[in-house]
Parts: structure tokens; sequence; C-alpha cells
């Protein structure tokens, strides 16, 4: 596992060694997994978009369904 160092205020840091019982690497690892996975679910999200846009046809997944199932028989 990797190190970082995360800077906080005099005042914050006051107040997490008061809370002992909170394991402050663990809810910084899973903010940064919520930051990272939101993130990418942007990215991704913008990628759909602008295939969505890049694209001419007109696409109707029933449509498509249907012509797969009509060829198969």
């Amino acid at each position: 596992m990797s190190n970082i160092t995360v800077r906080v205020p005099e005042e914050l840091k006051g107040r997490m060694r008061r809370c002992k019982s909170v394991n402050w690497s663990d809810v910084a690892r899973k903010a940064f997994e919520d930051a990272a996975r939101k993130e990418e679910m942007q990215c991704a999200a913008e990628a759909i978009k602008n295939l969505r846009l890049e694209s001419k046809a007109e696409w109707d997944g029933a449509k498509e369904i249907r012509k797969w199932r009509d060829a198969a028989t």
C-alpha cells in the first residue's frame, strides 16, 4: 500500500485527536475511493454522451431486439 500526506488545519487536527476511536486512514481511504469512483463515472457518462452525439443513426433497442429475434427463427 502507498502512503500519502494530507494537510489539515490545526483546529481540525485537534478535533481528530480527540476522536480516538476513529480510524482516520480508513476514513480518508474511503473518501478517496468514493471521489475516484464518482470521477470515473462522470468520465464514462461523458464518453457515452459523446458517442451518442457522434452517432448519426437513430437506434431503438426494442427494434434491434426484434430484428435479432426474427433473424433467429
